[in-house]
């Protein structure tokens, strides 16, 4: 189990890699991404 801190810093390094997440189109679709990776007892406060 990761902080929310740890798993924002993992996600923006992973999501380097996607070029797709790195267009400011994608700045919605980046951010559903990262919503569904957290736990759900951190998800329901968002």
């Amino acid at each position: 189990n990761m902080t929310v801190a740890e798993y924002a810093t993992k996600f923006e390094k992973l999501s380097a890699f996607s070029p797709y997440y790195n267009t400011p189109e994608a700045e919605y679709d980046k951010c559903v991404k990262f919503e569904s990776g957290l736990r759900p007892e951190v998800k329901h406060m968002i």
